[in-house]
């Protein structure tokens, strides 16, 4: 039997939101520099994109030193935030792409594990992605 007294706790979804609203600004803004500091720091980190794939930071950190700014605009859409105790969520959101069928999917994983909070920076008391993974569908295809 699973308790759900942990899940959903009103302060760690507050820090997880604010890190993830974080993650959304340096996305539409192609701040590489933001992204980077949002990811752990570590070889097991995994980013799953619509063309790519990165196993560790050092691989992230070389995709997100390109440009990879999407041209046509993304509609924001249905958010899921979950924690699970005081250091483990998850952030699921569905989108669609201004102008096309598509509509995109990205599952984000966080950790408690970095420093302390420096939300002047953007980072949230020690929230990291140690996983994500972005997919599309079009819009004909959908249920």
């Amino acid at each position: 039997m699973t308790s759900s007294i942990n899940v959903n706790l009103p302060d760690v979804v507050a820090e997880v939101a604010a890190a993830f609203a974080s993650y959304e600004r340096a996305l539409a803004n192609d701040d590489s520099i933001l992204i980077n500091a949002l990811v752990w720091q570590d070889p097991r980190t995994v980013r799953y994109g619509l063309d790519d794939t990165q196993h560790g930071s050092e691989e992230i950190r070389k995709f997100n030193s390109g440009s990879h700014r999407i041209s046509t605009r993304i509609m924001e859409g249905t958010a899921i935030l979950t924690t699970f105790g005081y250091d483990c969520a998850t952030v699921n959101t569905e989108f669609a792409f201004e102008n096309s069928d598509l509509r995109g999917r990205r599952t984000v994983v966080w950790a408690r594990i970095g420093p302390d909070s420096q939300p002047e920076a953007g980072l949230h008391c020690g929230w990291r992605i140690v996983a994500s993974h972005d997919s599309v569908i079009s819009d004909r295809l959908a249920p």
